[in-house]
C-alpha cells in the first residue's frame, strides 16, 4: 500500500484547497433551522462548481473522482472545518445505491435533485425492536393496485424532519424469515400517512427522529432492485455508509486530539507521565484509524466495492472519539462540563457514536464473522 499521492491526486487536493479558501462559508449560524439552511447553501455552492458529489460520474453532476480523490475530499472538508453537504445521506448512500440497482427512469428522476440539495434524503432502516439488526425489521408493505401500502415504525432517522425522500426497507412477504422477503423502496415523506417525531438528545439537539407509517403510499415505480431483493440492495447502502465517512471522521478526530493536547500543554499537564502516556495512546489510535481507512480504500480499489473493513473503522472511531472527550473532562475539570463548553458538547454527543451507523456490538459481529472468519454466534 503506497500512501504517497500521485501528481493527479496532489493537483486535485490543491485545487480543492484553493476553492475552499475562496468559498469558505464561515461559522454556522445559531439555531437548528438556520444552521441547516446554511448547509444547504453550502452544498449548492459546492454543486455549482462540481464539488458536491466528486465521486459521482460527470453525467450525474460529479467529477468522476477516483477513490483516492474522494478520500482527499472528505479529509480536506474536515481539515478546513467546513461542514459536510446538507444532503449527505443522498450523496453517500441514496445516489450510489440507485446507480447500482436503480432503473434508468429512477436515475433520471432522483439523482440531480440530490446533488443540488433540492430534495433531502433520509434512511429508514432501524426500528425500535430491531435496532442495528436490519433483518429483524417488522415494517410491512402490502401490495395494492399500482403500488404498496406501508405500515410500521422507524427510529434514529437522521434528517427525517428535513427530508423529501426516504430509503425505506420493509417486509413485503409477511411470513418470510430474516433477510428474505424484504423490499427496498423510495418513500415520499410529504404525505399525511408519514408522521415525523424528533428525538431530543442529551446535547439539546434533535438530529434524529422517529417515523410512524400508517398505510403510507409508495408507487410501484419507486421499488429499487426488484420486489424481494431488499436485502441485497440494502447491503450496498450499508457498505457505502460505513466506508464513505471514515476519512473525514479520522481527520476531525485528529484535530480534536491536537486541540486537547495543546490545552494540556498550556496547563503544564504534559509533565505528568500518565497524561502523556494517555495522549500518546490516543495518538496511536488515531493513526491506526487513518491507516485502516486507507487499507479499506485499497481493498475497494482491488475488489470494486467496499468491504467489511468499513465496520472496523466505524467501531474504532466511535471508541477513540469517546476516549478523547472523556480524557478532556478529566484533564480540564468541572469547567469542561459547563453548558457553554465545547468539551461538554463533545462528551455528551460522543455517547451516541457507538449506536449510530450500526451499534458497536453489531459491528464486532461483522468483523468477527466477515474479517476474522469466526463462526456465527446464532
Amino acid at each position: 500500500m503506497d500512501l504517497t499521492f500521485s501528481p493527479q491526486a496532489t493537483a486535485f487536493r490543491d485545487e480543492l484547497r484553493a476553492w475552499i479558501d475562496t468559498h469558505h462559508p464561515g461559522a454556522a449560524p445559531e439555531g437548528e433551522e438556520a444552521s441547516f439552511a446554511w448547509r444547504v447553501a453550502w452544498q449548492r455552492a459546492l454543486a455549482a462548481d462540481g464539488w458536491a458529489a466528486v465521486h459521482w460520474p460527470p453525467e450525474h453532476g460529479g467529477r468522476g473522482a477516483t477513490l483516492v480523490e474522494s478520500a482527499i475530499f472528505n479529509e480536506e472538508l474536515a481539515r478546513a472545518r467546513v461542514p459536510q453537504p446538507a444532503n449527505v445521506l443522498g450523496l453517500l448512500l441514496g445516489g450510489p445505491t440507485l446507480m447500482v440497482h436503480g432503473s434508468e427512469e429512477q436515475k433520471e428522476r432522483f439523482l440531480s435533485p440530490i446533488v443540488t440539495a433540492e430534495e433531502i434524503w433520509c434512511q429508514g432502516f432501524s426500528e425500535p425492536d430491531a435496532g442495528s439488526d436490519l433483518a429483524a425489521l417488522k415494517t410491512r408493505a402490502v401490495k395494492v393496485d399500482g403500488g404498496w401500502r406501508v405500515t410500521g415504525q422507524k427510529v434514529w432517522t437522521s434528517y427525517a424532519h428535513h427530508a423529501k425522500w426516504c430509503m425505506l426497507v420493509a417486509r413485503s412477504e409477511p411470513d418470510s424469515a430474516r433477510h428474505k422477503g424484504l423490499t427496498y423502496f423510495l418513500m415520499d415523506m410529504e404525505q399525511a400517512e408519514v408522521v415525523v417525531r424528533p428525538l431530543r438528545q442529551i446535547t439539546g439537539s434533535a438530529e434524529f427522529n422517529e417515523l410512524f407509517l400508517e398505510e403510507a403510499w409508495i408507487p410501484d415505480e419507486n421499488v429499487v432492485g426488484g420486489v424481494g431483493n431488499g436485502w441485497r440492495v440494502a447491503l450496498t447502502t450499508l457498505m457505502n455508509e460505513r466506508a464513505g465517512l471514515a476519512f473525514g471522521l479520522q481527520v476531525a478526530l485528529r484535530a480534536l486530539l491536537d486541540e486537547l493536547t495543546e490545552v494540556a500543554a498550556a496547563r503544564g499537564l504534559l509533565a505528568s507521565e500518565s497524561v502523556a502516556e494517555r495522549l500518546g495512546d490516543l495518538h496511536v489510535r488515531c493513526e491506526l484509524l487513518r491507516l485502516t481507512a486507507y487499507r479499506g480504500l485499497t481493498a475497494t480499489m482491488k475488489y470494486g466495492q467496499p468491504g467489511p473493513e468499513g465496520s472496523l473503522t466505524k467501531w474504532m472511531w466511535s471508541d477513540t472519539n469517546q476516549r478523547v472527550s472523556e480524557l478532556a473532562v478529566e484533564l480540564l475539570g468541572p469547567g469542561a462540563l459547563a453548558t457553554d463548553s465545547r468539551w461538554s458538547f463533545e462528551l455528551l454527543r460522543a455517547r451516541g457514536n457507538s449506536i449510530e451507523g450500526g451499534t458497536t456490538e453489531i459491528l464486532k459481529n461483522i468483523v468477527a464473522e466477515r474479517v476474522l472468519g469466526l463462526p456465527r454466534l446464532r
